[in-house]
């Protein structure tokens, strides 16, 4: 008798991945769709003094459920980063963040770009081989 059978349902576990093969590790992937739907400027004030943007993504996962985040382009930055240095054969398929801009950050039209850019380098990480790496 494993010793999951006495723990209950929806308890978190700690699963060592390392020590796994391939398949198991695909197992723990648990992500069907990722997107960015909006964003949010936090401490927005007339002259924006400040502020900063979150955006917005919803995850759905395999079995159905969704999951919202919010994260900062700093966080996407960061992610990136980590990427790169822990998988550096697969820094082909980890595509560049969009382009900062301290002029236009605020304005739609650069929002917009940027959350597309955004939402390629998600699927990107998703698609690639690096999602089979969970």
């Amino acid at each position: 008798m494993s010793t999951e059978s006495f723990l209950p349902a929806g308890a978190i576990t700690l699963r060592d991945n390392e020590a796994s093969d391939l398949d198991d590790r695909n197992s723990a992937c648990w992500a069907k769709s990722v997107e960015i739907v909006n964003h949010t400027v936090v401490n927005g004030s007339a002259t924006n003094i400040g502020a900063f943007v979150v955006w917005n993504i919803r995850v759905e996962t395999l079995n159905g459920s969704f999951m919202n985040i919010r994260k900062r382009y700093s966080e996407f930055d960061e992610f990136r980063y980590r990427l790169v240095q822990t998988f550096p054969g697969f820094e082909a398929a980890v595509p560049a963040l969009p382009p900062k801009s301290v002029i236009s950050k605020f304005r739609p039209r650069f929002l917009e770009k940027r959350r597309a850019g955004l939402q390629y380098f998600l699927k990107c990480v998703y698609r690639s081989n690096l999602s089979t790496l969970c």
